[in-house]
């Protein structure tokens, strides 16, 4: 039984797990403000900076396994607050390296850090919430987590600009590890109302056969094949390469780049809030996510077809992109429901997996196209074309996935 008391209750866990993937959210999307001043300041070159754009996804993706095995063995109580002092770490590394190398290794010690951050929130929802509400909760959480996003953006670009952007992560470890030990002292994996199981130690065979469960789930692969692209394609244009087009077509500073990603940001925090509640009044989560895959490929068409578009077109086309391309919250939802709260931890951070390699995959792609085709309006345009094409494909297989309508 899911407990469903007052919301009262439920403030401390959303506001620790907010404050978790607010910093989560910061550390994935704040190299696109500054991109150009890390690639000034460690001489990087376009493909060098989408490799420490993919660096903290590919770190996602390695530890999601154990991630969702120690949820299940100690609880995300623990497991997150443990991680979150190796994000103070790789922080530190960032705010001190000297090259593509240094930075590259600080961002996927972040990455591991941050590994299950927004895991916990669906790991957590789900006993916190009943599953008739888990999708609106998500949604809430998610999109409050963006805080972190809009952080990274003008604010970021400020601290760049006065003191340096290497301060800014000095003092992004310290609030790291102050969130670590909030979650520690005030989260609770069950509400009080839901004693624990006890505790019990897997075996190695037992392991494997539950992860063996996971992945032969009916229904698992289509919702796998869109999850790769989903979040992946919106965040490669918001935090990663929005900045550096900002600057090599339209030739913006740090701080107009920073505005620009700022109203992305909360149009991605709108388009969260719209998606959250969608799947119960259209009674499927399916017709949500192929609705929002249609709308989004067709802005990135758009984006691919115009060259050299004025600004304030390339903007609103970015910021509506950025509203729509928030559907990924639905698929989230959808994932969950195809596991028992056994296997809560494995499922979700395997439903998790194939969205990390899409965020290894996709940034670190797109830098390949942008040096390819020379860091102009065209390597930018045959990028968006690629997004789009990508979209299309992981919609064609998850078309064929099972629906799992909410009342």
């Amino acid at each position: 039984m899911v407990a469903s008391g007052p919301m009262a209750s439920r403030l401390p866990l959303l506001s620790l797990l907010i404050a978790v993937t607010c910093l989560s959210q910061f550390y994935r999307v704040s190299n696109s403000v500054i991109a150009p001043e890390l690639v000034r300041d460690l001489d990087l070159s376009a493909r060098q900076l989408g490799w420490a754009g993919s660096a903290f996804f590919f770190a996602l993706f390695a530890v999601q396994v154990p991630v969702g095995m120690w949820f299940d063995r100690f609880g995300a109580r623990r497991t997150v607050a443990a991680l979150s002092f190796l994000a103070m770490a790789g922080a530190l590394v960032i705010a001190f390296s000297s090259g593509a190398v240094d930075l590259i290794a600080g961002r996927t010690i972040v990455g591991v850090g941050c590994a299950a951050s927004f895991m916990s929130v669906v790991f957590l929802c789900s006993r916190w919430f009943p599953p008739a509400k888990l999708a609106t909760a998500l949604s809430w959480v998610f999109a409050a987590s963006n805080i972190g996003t809009l952080a990274a953006a003008t604010p970021l670009a400020w601290v760049a600009a006065t003191v340096g952007w290497r301060t800014g992560f000095v003092g992004l470890a310290a609030v790291t590890v102050l969130v670590a030990i909030g979650f520690y002292l005030f989260v609770r994996d069950r509400p009080p109302e839901q004693p624990a199981p006890a505790a019990k130690k897997e075996s190695l065979a037992e392991i494997m056969k539950g992860l063996l469960e996971v992945w032969t789930t009916p229904g698992l692969v289509p919702v796998l094949a869109m999850h790769f692209f989903a979040y992946a394609t919106m965040l490669t244009v918001l935090g990663v390469w929005g900045g550096p087009y900002l600057y090599d077509v339209h030739k913006l500073d740090a701080v107009a780049r920073g505005n620009v990603l700022l109203a992305m940001g909360a149009a991605q925090i709108l388009g969260i809030l719209a998606y959250g509640p969608m799947d119960r009044v259209l009674r499927s989560r399916k017709r949500v996510v192929l609705g929002g895959v249609a709308i989004s490929a067709t802005l990135l068409v758009v984006m691919a077809a115009l060259p050299q578009p004025p600004l304030w077109v390339a903007v609103v086309l970015l910021t509506v992109f950025c509203f729509f391309c928030a559907f990924g919250t639905t698929i989230v939802a959808q994932g969950r429901a195809l596991f028992p709260d056994r296997l809560a931890g494995r499922g979700v951070t395997t439903v998790n997996m194939a969205q990390c390699l899409g965020l290894t995959v996709l940034p670190a792609g797109m830098g390949y196209i942008v040096e390819a085709f020379g860091a102009g309006d065209l390597a930018y345009r045959v990028s968006f074309g690629a997004l789009a094409l990508g979209l299309v494909l992981g919609a064609s297989v998850y078309v064929r996935s099972r629906d799992s309508a909410t009342a």
